[in-house]
């Protein structure tokens, strides 16, 4: 028999998960009486049976942690999946790894399933740029810890890892001037509304600015690579002086890649090539490309002990933590 679920109550009360999930939890300090009428007798109406009455009924932990990830086919996404994975193994805990596509939809869609599997706590690499989409998740007294990716809103209480993007990107405008480079041309791919390509443009914008040299980005998303093709070919025939292109994003590196082999472009002689993440095989490419590398495993590893303290010590208080990006310096610029 299917259970009724927080969404469904709160679509057919006309008001939003979090609404719902307050009024669960007692607070209605910020809730009209109209808006906790409707909601108790769409409650009553479809049969609703709160999830923490469920937690409470049972005797002991599920040991599953779930674990969304923007894009399992991301190897960033696997690696952090894995991180994460090699620390809550050994503690006695399965994860319930879900793709959610990039999609803030999915996402949702997502969480509430582990709400209704009583996950004992939730790692999040987050789609959604507000806090909004993951206060249920506190409101239920789940431990929560969000990694990678920023959301503007997020509590300083709730457990975050990420990478010093912006400041990566900024040190990194700093090498690009001392190399002599006129221009900064970034490839982006935004398929989420939190991304880590966010920070690392406002970084290279504020370098650029800071020292001198113009800044420009390639937006591809709904795009494909034969747009990109003539996108790129157009803007280095347009600029002066000498240009440095940025891969913001591991993925986006093949398609440079390709598209440098077709128009003939050799790097460091014609352009300038940097690319964000570990690819160890990019040493290989020519006389290898400079990298702006991220450890993700350790960003996994710290976001589940994360939340292994949480689980342990009964508490959703947690802290930030923001690790470094290392420059692996190559030849390509």
């Amino acid at each position: 028999m299917k259970h009724t679920t927080i969404s469904e109550v709160a679509r057919a009360a006309g008001v939003s998960n979090t609404t719902v999930s307050r009024y669960l939890n007692g607070k209605y300090s910020k809730m009209g009486e109209q808006t906790k009428q409707k909601i108790a007798a769409t409650i009553k109406q479809l049969n609703y049976v709160p999830a923490a009455s469920a937690r409470r009924l049972r005797s002991a932990k599920s040991n599953v942690v779930g674990v969304l990830v923007g894009d399992i086919g991301n190897p960033f996404s696997t690696l952090l999946a894995k991180g994460i994975d090699d620390i809550l193994q050994p503690a006695g805990y399965d994860i319930v790894l879900m793709n959610t596509n990039n999609s803030c939809e999915t996402e949702a869609r997502s969480l509430e399933r582990l709400y209704e599997l009583q996950a004992d706590g939730i790692i999040v690499q987050p789609d959604a740029i507000h806090f909004d989409q993951f206060q249920e998740c506190i409101d239920r007294q789940i431990p929560l810890v969000l990694a990678d990716r920023g959301v503007v809103d997020q509590p300083d209480t709730v457990g975050k890892v990420t990478s010093a993007n912006m400041d990566a990107c900024y040190r990194l405008g700093r090498v690009l001037h001392a190399r002599h480079y006129h221009n900064i041309l970034s490839i982006s791919a935004h398929f989420a509304q939190a991304s880590g390509q966010i920070p690392r443009i406002a970084g290279l914008k504020a370098t650029a600015k800071n020292y001198g040299m113009n800044y420009y980005n390639l937006e591809t998303k709904g795009h494909n690579q034969q747009w990109l093709k003539r996108k790129l070919q157009n803007a280095l025939d347009n600029l002066i002086g000498k240009t440095v292109v940025v891969s913001l994003m591991g993925p986006v590196l093949f398609d440079l890649l390709d598209i440098f082999h077709e128009l003939g472009i050799n790097f460091p002689d014609d352009v300038g090539l940097v690319s964000f993440d570990d690819w160890s095989w990019s040493r290989y490419v020519q006389d290898g490309i400079y990298l702006m590398r991220q450890d993700v495993q350790l960003m996994g590893n710290v976001a589940a002990r994360k939340l292994l303290i949480q689980i342990a010590q009964g508490t959703m208080m947690s802290s930030t933590t923001i690790l470094p990006v290392k420059m692996v310096d190559r030849p390509s610029i």
